[in-house]
């Protein structure tokens, strides 16, 4: 076969990028002709993937609960991959600003409208006997969507509403740590004592946390906005985005989130404490912690009203 210009073109610019970082070009060269064609299933890493839904009972619906929250899980992550690149560009362009957070809202609504499966696509009498067995595990323990929350707005908006009016951005990391909303899922403020959800949760991600809060302070998604020209602020259809992605994670998916729940803990009289033993009502419901992202974008009668 003849070697034509656009092959020797290519050619030479492996030779330049391998030179670039120190490499033999015919060694890598060489490396191709005993490389596999790459197959989907290779690529997607297919078997490695369905191997990790492993079941703890007989139960057939646990698998929908597994399958569900690894999917969950990888939706968070995407979430987080575009956040990451969008909070760590030093100046972003409001295109760019908006093509992320086009991307980041449409997982998210993936993820709110995919609650039917949880809520529909279970027998209770199953969920009620497999629960069991995940006994002191929750979703509450989920780190990714901790880090979702870390990465959107200034810490201050996660605080419990209760604690607000005593933290600022001088408080220190730990300490604002101690009083994040989802701290009422399982600490008792009387006495200190947290549950064993919390604690297990904190030993396994508390560093991750802290070195995120501080990492993201300055370059959430919030402080992203905030630096685009002041007359992009205003642009109706850019302050609708951060609107609806607000709503979207800290109302919708919550009362998705919310009913889907309800439906099998309240099924049974008399059981309705959730596997990590959490007030999951005031944990979850938003009209106990008002939380909110971007509370500059709302009104006062919208913030007064937030999930009613």
């Amino acid at each position: 076969m003849e070697v034509t210009p656009k092959i020797q073109e290519q050619l030479d610019q492996l030779h330049e990028k391998f030179e670039a970082i120190n490499q033999n070009t015919s060694t890598h060269l060489e490396g191709l002709l005993w490389a596999k064609p790459i197959t989907y299933w290779d690529y997607i890493q297919t078997d490695a993937l369905l191997s990790l839904q492993t079941q703890r009972t007989t139960l057939p619906d646990e698998m929908v609960f597994v399958m569900y929250h690894q999917v969950n899980e990888l939706l968070f992550k995407m979430i987080l991959w575009e956040m990451n690149q969008l909070c760590h560009n030093e100046k972003p362009t409001t295109d760019y600003f908006t093509e992320k957070l086009g991307r980041i809202s449409r997982y998210f609504d993936m993820l709110t409208t995919s609650f039917d499966i949880m809520k529909d696509g279970m027998e209770p009498e199953q969920y009620l006997k497999f629960r069991n067995t995940l006994t002191p595990a929750s979703g509450f323990q989920s780190a990714q969507y901790r880090l979702i929350e870390f990465s959107s707005t200034d810490l201050i908006n996660l605080i419990d509403n209760r604690f607000r009016a005593t933290i600022d951005r001088n408080t220190p990391y730990e300490h604002a740590f101690e009083h994040l909303y989802w701290q009422a899922a399982g600490k008792d403020y009387h006495t200190g004592e947290k549950s064993y959800l919390i604690l297990e949760f904190e030993r396994k991600y508390k560093k991750v946390f802290l070195d995120w809060m501080e990492e993201y302070n300055t370059i959430n998604l919030w402080r992203k906005f905030k630096q685009l020209p002041e007359a992009d602020q205003q642009n109706p259809e850019l302050v609708a985005a951060m609107r609806h992605y607000d709503k979207t994670v800290n109302i919708t998916w919550v009362m998705g989130h919310f009913n889907a729940a309800k439906k099998y803990i309240e099924s049974v009289p008399g059981n309705h404490e959730a596997t990590g033993g959490s007030d999951w009502k005031k944990y979850m419901l938003p009209k106990y912690q008002k939380r909110i992202f971007f509370p500059e974008l709302w009104t006062k009668e919208e913030l007064d009203n937030w999930g009613e």
